[in-house]
C-alpha cells in the first residue's frame, strides 16, 4: 500500500516509502533538496560555484536521516555498492594506472581502488570522507569548484564517476566531459554510470513527482549522452551491461535502439518497463 500523509491530506505517493524512513522524513528531505536545487537552476555559473561548495553540507545538516549518512554506518551496504563499482572498472585497472574518481563521496571506493593502481585522485566539491576514513599513501583528495582542477593534461589512465552526471547543471555537462577528456592519456577511458531518465525520477522527488526536482538537475538517456560525447573530444564509446557479476562492453547502438522503442510508450509504462531492459546507463568513453 502507498502511504498517505494524513495530517495534510496529501495524495498518494508515487512509490512506497523506503524501509526505515517515515513520511515526515521523506517530505523534509524532498523540500530541503528541492529548495537547494531550485537555487542552483536559477543561478549563473559563478553563483553555482558558491552553492556547490556548501550544498551537500547543508543537505546533510538538515536531513540527518539521509541515506548517504546511513550507508556510511553500514558495512554491508558500502561493500555492496563498492562491489558494483569495481565490476565496472576492474578490467581497466593495473599497478601502473592512475585513477581519477569524480564525486567519490566518503572515498571508500577510491581507497579500495588505490590497492590496485599506482595513484588515485578523488575530485569533489567538498570533503565528505567522515572521521573514520583511512586514506592510503597513494590517495589524494582534491576539492574543486566544479570546473577547474589543478592537474596536468594526460594525468590519468582511467576516470570514473558513479551517479554524478545527473547532478550537473545541463549547461555544464559538456564542460565536465571535456575536463575528463583533458585529464586522460591517449587511449584512456572515462567510465561513468547514471540513472536512466525513462525509469525516473531517481532522486527524492520520485516519491512526489514524475519529473526530477531535487539534486538530479537532469536525468539522461543513452541517445542524449551520445550527442554530448560527440561534442566532448571522445573518439569512441560503448555501453556497459552488467549481469550476474559480469560487465560486458556492447555496441552503443543496441542501447539507443532499445530506447527508440521505449520512448513511444506512455510515461508510466516507461517507468515500470525500463529497469527490466536498461539497468541505468553505464558507458565507457575512450579518448
Amino acid at each position: 500500500m502507498m502511504a498517505k500523509e494524513g495530517s495534510e491530506g496529501m495524495a498518494l505517493l508515487k512509490k512506497d516509502l523506503p524501509s526505515g524512513r517515515s513520511l515526515e522524513q521523506i517530505r523534509n528531505h524532498y523540500e530541503v533538496e528541492r529548495a537547494i536545487a531550485d537555487s542552483l537552476k536559477k543561478a549563473d555559473r559563478e553563483e553555482r560555484k558558491a552553492i556547490y561548495a556548501t550544498m551537500y553540507d547543508l543537505l546533510l545538516e538538515k536531513v540527518p536521516d539521509h541515506p548517504r549518512l546511513t550507508m556510511r554506518e553500514s558495512k554491508e551496504l558500502t561493500a555492496r555498492a563498492n562491489h558494483s563499482k569495481m565490476n565496472l572498472v576492474k578490467r581497466f585497472l593495473n599497478k601502473s594506472a592512475v585513477f581519477v574518481e569524480f564525486a567519490p563521496g566518503d572515498c571508500h571506493f577510491a581507497t579500495k581502488v588505490s590497492k590496485r593502481v599506482r595513484h588515485v585522485y578523488g575530485v569533489d566539491i567538498s570533503d565528505q570522507r567522515g572521521k573514520k576514513h583511512e586514506a592510503r599513501g597513494n590517495f589524494e583528495l582534491i576539492v574543486y569548484d566544479g570546473h577547474h582542477i589543478d592537474l596536468p593534461d594526460e594525468t590519468a589512465d582511467v576516470v570514473f564517476s558513479d551517479q554524478l552526471i545527473e547532478h550537473l547543471h545541463p549547461e555544464e555537462v559538456v564542460d565536465h566531459f571535456r575536463l575528463a577528456a583533458r585529464l586522460l592519456r591517449k587511449g584512456g577511458v572515462y567510465v561513468f554510470r547514471t540513472p536512466h531518465r525513462f525509469s525516473g525520477p531517481h532522486d527524492i522527488s520520485g516519491y512526489f513527482s514524475d519529473e526530477s526536482e531535487g539534486f538530479h538537475l537532469k536525468e539522461w538517456t543513452y541517445t542524449e549522452l551520445g550527442e554530448v560525447l560527440r561534442m566532448s573530444d571522445y573518439n569512441s564509446w560503448r555501453g556497459l551491461f552488467q549481469v550476474k557479476g559480469l560487465c560486458l562492453e556492447m555496441p552503443f547502438i543496441i542501447f539507443t535502439m532499445i530506447e527508440g522503442m521505449l520512448k513511444f510508450l506512455p510515461r508510466h509504462w516507461q517507468r515500470s518497463l525500463t529497469p527490466h531492459v536498461l539497468r541505468g546507463i553505464a558507458i565507457a568513453a575512450y579518448v
